[in-house]
């Protein structure tokens, strides 16, 4: 089935808010081809489907943040008569349940696997960062042999310019001494 929404365009709405990653519900609605007043009358109809960890409102603070993070209208309304709404991974599961139209499953179904590839994303930058820190440990328990093997490397390469061979060992070399 050809998709509804571009992958892309999904994880361009997923913000990062009170540490949860998190969907405005103008973006959601408009992902779904509703109005955003319908989306939440259908969330205020079934309000007991949306615990504290599957939406909430944003402060004050928080849509100015936003506001100036996006660079968007110079007002703190930006022509909104209320505040945002925002739904973790969790509501947004949620939501397909009260929207029951073929088009909002199908974009959930979209916006669930745009939220896990940000999860293995974060996870794959999470092992690499933590490869680095052990490589980097590693190199600061063995600069001292680090530096003899590139001693050793200098030396080959002067040698071989000047035309003779290392037999055995090798010569501290100018380099190495840092």
């Amino acid at each position: 089935m050809k998709a509804l929404v571009a992958q892309e365009i999904i994880e361009d709405k997923i913000l990062l808010i009170r540490g949860k990653k998190v969907i405005l519900d103008r973006d959601l609605a408009k992902l779904y081809g509703v109005e955003t007043a319908q989306l939440k009358r259908q969330v205020k109809r079934n309000i007991e489907r949306f615990p504290e960890d599957f939406m909430f409102v944003l402060t004050k603070q928080e849509l100015k943040n936003w506001r100036c993070q996006f660079g968007t209208s110079k007002s703190i309304q930006m022509g909104l008569r209320y505040f945002p709404i925002v739904f973790t991974e969790q509501g947004v599961a949620m939501l397909s349940s009260v929207l029951n139209t073929r088009k909002a499953i199908q974009v959930n179904i979209a916006i669930m696997r745009a939220f896990v590839k940000i999860r293995e994303i974060a996870l794959t930058h999470k092992a690499i960062a933590k490869k680095l820190e052990e490589l980097e440990r590693g190199i600061e328990g063995n600069k001292k042999s680090i530096k003899m093997a590139f001693a050793f490397i200098y030396d080959m390469l002067d040698s071989k310019k000047k035309g003779s061979r290392i037999i055995k060992g090798f010569s501290s070399h100018k380099k190495a001494k840092k």
